[in-house]
């Protein structure tokens, strides 16, 4: 019988889907600076900047909100993630195959990839923006559904392609494309920040004299409070809050990037995550929001939320290629995920050549705008959706060995359900659904309560499960 643990024959990189990265290929601090800047310097920034001008938030509100969201975030993959990914060094799939049996990981792995697919085709959908302002085809508008026009279609699929290819040269490859480009991409999110403000200096014929101009101009002009548009839901502190440090909840609190910081060389490299909230959820958050007031208040009817035409405006073709290539950086590991996801399904198949279908897919799903519209929402519930097996893997890694209970349960019983697991996962997402729908709390604050909720059910099951399983199940070490 094969060794499903040895790396298949004809593949062009071996990331170690089945067994521990070895020493020999793990990666220095620098590879995850420029990952995390690159991936999360993203195109999708100018659409997710504009969103919060669009959801009416004020200039405190969102200033304070980011600064400590971010820094949420950070701790996040600081002290939950990059610990269990650099002593397990195992993928988050191959990690809960372990725990959860092959039949439930089946479940979670398609549910895993195709959020990201969504994720992923919102950064296709955004670069398309840029290419239509480039070619001059017809693109959607912020109520949109549905693509509009053959050049759309061609755009899609053509980003779609460039993406997926580099994704299927693994993670080395994802990092070094994103170092190349996070210091340029950068720089240019600063400059749509400063000639945006340029600009508004202009129109308003105001001039700053000291930094109490510059921030009445912030209050009053730029992210002036009040009423959100129609259809946007009003943010206030604690929602910008919140979205910070939940937008990438998959990916930290839910161990998603337990894929990535396998191959950290120390768990401290978790700050590297800084590089990406604060250049791409703070600073081009900003700079796009600012782009986007601009726009309302020369034209208050033109409330269309399109990145390319934002670009265009304030840095034309520098713009343009700046959110083409930002979406690229950010869709390639986006893709990786989702590609490892769906290997995992599926062991005895080849990563390089799933991750190249994954990648069409995601062409795919980017014609359609309509996630890409609706991203704060998408994006709260795609964490909200995987949370709960990342509350599962932090309970089974640190207080499984600690109460003496069982990690791995699967596999040291030969199981391929657990109930417990499965329980943590299904009622947790039952309980934030409720929640949600009889108006007890939003969906961007319904995660938090989650987790511990998740993790208390799963502690609870597992310790029932084991104590009448005892003589399949090894005691922990």
């Amino acid at each position: 019988m094969a060794d499903a643990s040895a790396p298949l024959p004809n593949e062009p990189v071996d990331e170690f889907e089945r067994r521990p990265v070895p020493p020999s290929a793990q990666l220095g601090f620098k590879s995850f600076v420029g990952q995390y800047a690159g991936e999360h310097t993203a195109g999708t920034e100018l659409m997710l900047g504009p969103l919060f001008v669009a959801a009416g938030v004020g200039a405190a509100d969102l200033v304070v909100g980011l600064l400590l969201g971010n820094l949420l975030a950070v701790l996040s993959w600081t002290f939950f993630t990059a610990p269990i990914a650099t002593r397990a060094r195992l993928t988050l799939y191959f990690q809960l195959e372990k725990i959860c049996g092959r039949r439930l990981v089946t479940v979670y792995n398609l549910a895993n990839g195709v959020m990201f697919c969504f994720l992923a085709g919102s950064m296709v959908t955004v670069a398309a923006t840029a290419l239509g302002v480039w070619f001059r085809f017809p693109m959607p508008g912020l109520g949109d559904l549905y693509p509009n026009s053959v050049g759309w279609i061609a755009a899609a699929l053509g980003i779609g392609a460039m993406v997926a290819v580099v994704a299927a040269y693994g993670y080395n490859f994802v990092a070094r494309i994103a170092n190349y480009a996070a210091p340029w991409m950068t720089l240019v999110f600063l400059a749509f920040g400063l000639i945006g403000l340029r600009q508004f200096l202009d129109v308003t014929h105001t001039q700053l004299h000291s930094v109490a101009d510059f921030w009445r101009l912030c209050d009053t002009t730029i992210w002036k409070g009040g009423a959100p548009l129609p259809g946007q839901v009003k943010f206030t502190f604690w929602h910008v809050l919140f979205f910070a440090w939940f937008c990438n909840m998959a990916m930290h609190i839910g161990m998603s990037d337990l894929s990535i910081f396998r191959y950290a060389r120390k768990a401290r490299y978790g700050l590297a995550s800084a590089a990406g909230m604060y250049l791409g959820h703070f600073l081009a958050w900003i700079a796009a929001s600012i782009l986007y007031a601009l726009q309302v208040h020369q034209d208050p009817g033109n409330t269309a939320v399109l990145p390319g035409p934002l670009a265009d405006k304030a840095a034309g073709i520098t713009g343009l290629l700046c959110v083409i290539v930002a979406c690229w950086t950010t869709a390639n590991p986006t893709i990786y995920r989702a590609g490892l996801a769906f290997q995992a399904i599926f062991p005895r198949t080849s990563r390089y050549r799933v991750t190249l279908v994954t990648g069409m897919i995601v062409a795919v799903f980017g014609m359609f705008p309509a996630v890409a519209m609706k991203l704060l929402d998408f994006v709260a519930l795609y964490g909200l959706v995987l949370m709960p097996m990342g509350a599962v893997i932090f309970v089974d890694f640190w207080l499984f060995p600690k109460t003496g209970l069982a990690p791995f349960y699967a596999e040291r019983s030969g199981s391929s359900w657990n109930w417990a697991a499965a329980a943590a996962w299904f009622a947790t997402l039952g309980v934030a659904v409720w929640l949600v729908q009889a108006g007890v709390t939003q969906i961007y604050f319904v995660s938090l309560p989650g987790w511990f909720i998740a993790a208390a059910i799963y502690f609870a099951g597992s310790k029932m499960i084991q104590r009448t399983r005892l003589t399949t199940v090894p005691a922990a070490p």
